[in-house]
C-alpha cells in the first residue's frame, strides 16, 4: 500500500524521485530483519518480489519492459538478491566479531587447510528438517563457502560489502529474472 501511495500522492513523475521515495519508505519495511524471516518457498519469494515488480511497472516509461529490464534501467536489485547480500554481510559481522553473537553457538569453523577458496569457511551441520535447513545458520553457509577468494575482500566490512558481486550471487537466487 505504501508503494501505491507513492505513485498516487507524488505529483512529480520524475522516475529517480519516485525510486528514491520507494527506497526510503517501502524497501525498509519489506527488508526489515530479513536475516531472521527470509522466505524459502518460491511462492513467498514471489509475493515479496511482487511489491517491487508492481511499483516499477507503474513508473513512467517502464510498462513495456520486463522486470529484469526495469531493474537494470532503474539501477535496482531484486529483493531476493538484497536479502542474500544482507545474509552474507550479517554472517561477516558474526565471523569477525562486529555483533555480540557467539560464533560457536551458530557455526562450526572448518579448520582444514583446503587450498581452494577463502580461509574463513564454515562446516554445514546435518539438517533433518526443512525448517532447520532454512534457518539462517544453514541457508547462508553454502554461499559463504563458495565466495571466490580472489574477488572477495575480507579486510573490512565496507570492502567486503563492495566486493559481493551480483553476477556471483545470482546463482544462489531461487528466482531467475534474466
Amino acid at each position: 500500500s505504501r508503494a501505491c501511495l507513492i505513485i498516487r500522492c507524488f505529483e512529480s513523475r520524475n522516475v529517480s524521485a519516485l525510486v528514491a521515495a520507494y527506497s526510503v519508505y517501502v524497501r525498509p519495511v519489506v527488508e526489515y530483519c530479513s536475516e531472521i524471516w527470509n522466505p524459502s518457498l518460491i511462492k513467498d519469494i514471489n509475493v515479496l518480489e511482487s511489491v517491487q515488480r508492481r511499483f516499477t511497472k507503474r513508473l513512467p516509461g517502464m510498462r513495456d519492459l520486463t522486470y529484469h529490464q526495469r531493474l537494470v534501467a532503474l539501477g535496482l536489485e531484486s529483493l531476493e538478491m538484497r536479502r542474500l547480500r544482507a545474509d552474507l554481510v550479517f554472517l561477516y559481522k558474526i565471523v569477525f566479531g562486529h555483533v555480540q553473537i557467539n560464533l560457536c553457538d551458530l557455526f562450526v569453523l572448518n579448520f582444514s587447510h583446503n587450498l581452494r577458496g577463502h580461509r574463513f569457511k564454515l562446516n554445514l551441520p546435518p539438517c533433518h528438517s526443512a525448517v532447520w535447513f532454512n534457518y539462517f545458520s544453514n541457508r547462508v553457509i553454502n554461499v559463504w563457502n563458495a565466495l571466490p577468494s580472489d574477488e572477495t575482500d575480507f579486510t573490512s566490512l565496507r570492502r567486503f560489502t563492495k566486493s559481493l558481486m551480483s553476477k556471483f550471487l545470482v546463482r544462489y537466487c531461487k528466482l531467475n529474472f534474466i
